[in-house]
């Protein structure tokens, strides 16, 4: 899992250009399930946009004053309004808020100090870092890369 500040900055500096290539995918591509009774190509982009926007939104405001994390959205809700989102929308439409939305993202971890990063901070009854915090993003972005990947053979 990545920790340090650099490699998370490259992470999301990479994934945008990752997706920003996706423009390149034909329509069936784009619609072509991860694997038989999952999410499409589309869906998997389209449901980290709104996490993205959560967490410039609901946890970076909060993780550096003295005052608890707002409640997390029901996950089930979010992921299947994004997919429904994604699955209705065209493929330029969905890569564009992704890019803006993890473009912003990007921006706002440039800016967080290094005692920012490496700041302590609770969820739940767990204590981790700035820098755990989104390692742990960047796995699920690597976990749901892999699986496009694999099915597209890119």
């Amino acid at each position: 899992m990545l920790r340090d500040k650099n490699s998370i900055i490259k992470h999301y500096e990479q994934s945008l250009i990752w997706v920003k290539n996706m423009r390149n995918l034909s329509e069936g591509q784009w619609r072509m399930p991860i694997k038989s009774g999952k999410w499409s190509v589309a869906e998997v982009i389209g449901h980290l946009t709104p996490w993205d926007t959560f967490v410039l939104e609901h946890r970076i405001p909060y993780l550096f004053i003295n005052t608890s994390l707002p409640k997390g959205p029901d996950i089930e809700h979010m992921n299947t309004k994004a997919a429904e989102k994604s699955r209705e929308q065209h493929l330029e439409k969905t890569i564009t808020e992704f890019v803006l939305t993890r473009r912003q993202l990007l921006q706002t971890i440039q800016q967080l100090t290094d005692e920012q990063w490496h700041q302590s901070f609770s969820i739940g009854q767990s204590n981790i870092t700035v820098a755990d915090y989104f390692g742990g993003l960047i796995d699920h972005d690597l976990h749901h890369f892999s699986q496009i990947q694999s099915v597209l053979h890119i």
